[in-house]
C-alpha cells in the first residue's frame, strides 16, 4: 500500500463513535520508550505525526491516525515505566488492557514493539501471552537493531527469536530504515 495521507484524528481513553466503523484497526503497543510512535511515523513516512519524546509515558492517549482514509493505526501508551504516579500507571495499564481485551473494537493485528537491544523483557512476555489468549494476529516488531553491537546481533536476535517462536519477528530501525518495508508488508497488505 502506498500511503497517500496520514493525519492524527484524536486521543480516545474511552469508547468512542470514531472507532465503530469498518476501518481496519491496527494496534501497536510495547513498553515505555520502545519507539512505538518512531515506528509509526518511519510507516508512514510522516516524520513527526506521532509525538515522540525520550520521557518515559509521554502517550497517556490510545492516539488514532487515520491512513488513506481507509484504516486506522493506534499508538497505545506503553506498559511498564512511565514517569507517573502509582495511580497514572495503574490508568495506562488499565487502558491498554481495556482497549486490546474489552473494549468492542476489533483489531486487524497488533504490533508487538521490543527492544531488540534490550531483548524480551518479562512485560513483553506477558503482553505476548495475552495476546495469544485473545486470538489477537500477532506481528513482532523488533525495534532499535541499530543499537546492537556488530559482535553481539546474531546472538542477540537469535534470543529474539527463540522468545517469540512461531512468530514472524521483524528487525526494525527508524533511523537506519531497516525494516520499514518488511513491516508496512505485513499491516497494511
Amino acid at each position: 500500500m502506498v500511503i497517500k495521507s496520514a493525519e492524527f484524528i484524536k486521543g480516545v481513553v474511552k469508547e468512542d463513535a470514531i472507532l465503530t466503523g469498518d476501518r481496519p484497526q491496527i494496534a501497536f503497543v510495547g513498553r515505555s520508550n520502545v519507539g512505538k510512535s518512531s515506528v509509526i511515523n518511519s510507516i508512514t513516512g510522516q516524520k513527526g505525526m506521532a509525538r515522540t519524546s525520550p520521557t518515559p509515558g509521554r502517550t497517556q492517549e490510545v492516539n488514532v491516525y487515520l491512513i488513506n482514509r481507509s484504516l486506522y493505526l493506534l499508538d497505545l501508551p506503553g506498559y511498564g515505566f512511565a514517569k507517573a504516579s502509582m495511580e497514572g500507571k495503574a490508568r495506562l495499564h488499565n487502558l491498554i488492557y481495556w482497549y486490546l481485551f474489552n473494549s468492542p473494537y476489533t483489531q486487524k493485528k497488533v504490533v508487538l514493539i521490543i527492544d531488540a537491544n534490550i531483548g524480551p523483557t518479562d512485560a513483553d512476555l506477558d503482553t505476548l501471552d495475552a495476546l495469544i489468549n485473545a486470538d489477537k494476529e500477532i506481528v513482532v516488531v523488533a525495534n532499535k537493531v541499530d543499537k546492537i553491537k556488530k559482535s553481539e546481533y546474531k546472538k542477540q536476535m537469535a534470543k529474539v527469536n527463540e522468545a517469540f517462536e512461531g512468530y514472524k519477528v521483524i528487525p526494525f530501525s527508524s533511523d537506519k530504515r531497516i525494516g520499514i518495508k518488511e513491516l508496512g508488508g505485513e499491516i497494511f497488505d
